[in-house]
């Protein structure tokens, strides 16, 4: 319970020479359209009526029940958070909850949610039909709820507050840690949790600067202070989940997969809103930062005679720039978003050195502003592992982890950019940031649940596929093992058995299986499961039209 721990043949371009008037017809390019074209999704089938209504219960028994915990928080929460006099955050002034209850209602509600999630996606394969503005309001609700309930399920928000107040009393979170407050007797003394209580900061220098301007909004109330971060994250939720209403307009069924697997997944919902994690900032900064360079469809062509991707305009490539360089300025791990764009812009040297330029511009002058400790933090945990990994499994040690997991990704990583299907053309920093945000989160030894929030926000963007489960094994497998997301607090014997093995056996065998399913779907290449609207977008299917030859 502890919040830390084708190779298919290519069919050639035709070349003007061979046209003539009896020549057959050939697989040509859609031309793109101002106005959308939506596919119709085919009418429900009654197995589609039943995973449907399956899918409302898990989704809706999974929120109603994570609401209702974090409404008595008070009652079983450690450290204690006293709430305001007025205004936000509020809670039932209930007290002495049995943690022991928590967690159960806790893991009850994740595999509902896991259920929910699963039959929902089920469903819209099987051409159930679903009205996606529903699912965004119902998500956005939640959303709201949730910000204005005080953090449980991680202490890591509490931790924020502190490395602000640090900052804002004039001391470098990254050379002063939360237990010097304690020293002074702060009004945060009380609030501070233990786990992390004597380390540095391991935050972006933007992340920092954010946790001043809430520790200045919420003044000595670590609860009012906790309340400016859960907004800010829960606005980087909404804007993610608007994205993907928009963008995905003309797809039905991905646009509901869409809010599934970010908008309406309890999951998430718990891990990024309710536990207050900063990360969803990062997605959103990142996310953002992919597709501001726009849909690229250029008058080049692919071998395969679809439409390649074309030069981006300067006004994109620095705002894609600038916003990745902010996501990575908050979390470092999601300079892979930067790696992504460089994929894209590989075969334009000036529109890549001016994104890596725009992105240095946010990088270099925040990290220098807080000198040597801010990148010694972000080096000194290159070896440690969180308590689910699966490394445990096979290796004695943690010695030489972070070589063997570094070999590792890069490993899979050049095998998984090989093999993973092409996506939308049109969009080909997405492919990129999807394969290298797998590899890392499934194979890297340091990694929580809500880190998960990388690959989603961009796998929503990229067609269905068997990756999907894999991604939502990986995120229930942490999700378990992290709740209810202190483990300092008091279990009876029966709990702290079944806790140790959730977290030591269960969640390390689903994260392993996770990767083993990644490296045998690159090896087998059976990727796609196709759902009602056809083949995903970026196969030729899907994207051409016959039409005569050119004369």
């Amino acid at each position: 319970m502890s919040s830390d721990i084708s190779a298919a043949g290519e069919i050639p371009a035709p070349r003007a020479d061979d046209a003539t008037a009896t020549a057959p017809p050939v697989i040509a390019a859609a031309r793109p359209s101002r106005r959308p074209q939506v596919s119709r999704i085919p009418p429900v089938r009654r197995p589609a009526a039943g995973l449907l209504g399956l899918a409302w219960a898990g989704l809706g028994t999974a929120i109603m029940l994570m609401i209702a915990v974090s409404l008595v928080r008070g009652g079983w929460m450690q450290p204690p958070l006293v709430m305001p006099a007025s205004g936000p955050p509020w809670e039932l002034p209930v007290r002495h909850v049995s943690a022991d209850v928590v967690t159960y209602v806790l893991w009850f509600a994740a595999a509902a949610g896991l259920t929910g999630v699963l039959s929902g996606l089920l469903a819209v394969r099987r051409g159930a039909r679903l009205s996606a503005r529903l699912l965004l309001i119902l998500g956005l609700t939640t959303v709201a709820v949730l910000t204005v309930l005080p953090p449980a399920g991680s202490t890591d928000p509490l931790d924020y507050a502190t490395y602000g107040r640090l900052l804002l009393l004039g001391h470098s979170p990254y050379v002063y840690t939360p237990h010097y407050l304690r020293q002074l007797h702060d009004a945060f003394a009380q609030s501070i949790p233990v786990i992390w209580s004597r380390y540095v900061s391991v935050y972006g220098p933007l992340a920092t600067l954010e946790q001043l301007l809430a520790a200045k909004l919420g003044g000595a109330s670590p609860a009012m202070v906790v309340f400016w971060l859960k907004l800010w994250n829960s606005a980087g939720f909404a804007l993610v989940a608007l994205a993907i209403h928009r963008v995905l307009r003309a797809n039905p069924a991905q646009r509901l997969r869409g809010h599934l697997l970010w908008t309406l997944n309890p999951l998430l919902l718990w891990d990024l809103v309710e536990a207050g994690h900063l990360d969803v900032l990062a997605a959103a900064a990142g996310l953002f930062g992919l597709l501001v360079l726009g849909q690229q469809s250029g008058p080049e062509r692919s071998r395969a005679g679809r439409p390649g991707p074309g030069r981006p305009g300067l006004g994109r490539v620095v705002a894609a720039g600038l916003l990745l360089g902010i996501a990575a300025d908050l979390k470092i791990n999601y300079a892979l978003f930067g790696l992504g764009a460089a994929w894209a812009l590989r075969r334009y040297p000036a529109a890549l050195a001016t994104a890596g330029a725009a992105a240095l511009a946010v990088l270099v002058p925040s990290y220098a502003w807080f000198g040597m400790p801010a990148v010694k933090a972000l080096l000194g945990r290159r070896n440690q592992a969180s308590a689910d990994n699966f490394y445990r499994l096979v290796l004695p040690t943690h010695h030489f982890l972070g070589i063997i997991a570094a070999i590792l990704v890069v490993a899979l990583a050049i095998l998984t950019m090989r093999r993973l299907p092409p996506g939308d053309p049109a969009r080909p920093a997405i492919r990129p940031a999807v394969a290298l945000a797998a590899v890392w989160l499934f194979l890297w030894p340091y990694q929580l649940p809500w880190y998960d929030a990388m690959i989603i926000c961009v796998l929503v963007l990229y067609p269905a596929s068997r990756l999907d489960w894999l991604v939502l094994i990986r995120l229930t497998a942490g999700t378990l093992a992290n709740m209810p997301g202190n483990p300092l607090l008091p279990h009876g014997h029966v709990l702290n058995f079944l806790d140790h093995y959730v977290i030591h056996v269960i969640a390390p065998l689903g994260i392993l299986g996770a990767a083993v399913g990644l490296v045998v779907l690159c090896w087998a290449g059976r990727w796609n499961t196709p759902g009602p609207d056809g083949p995903p977008p970026g196969t030729p299917d899907a994207d051409a039209v016959l039409v005569p030859a050119a004369r």
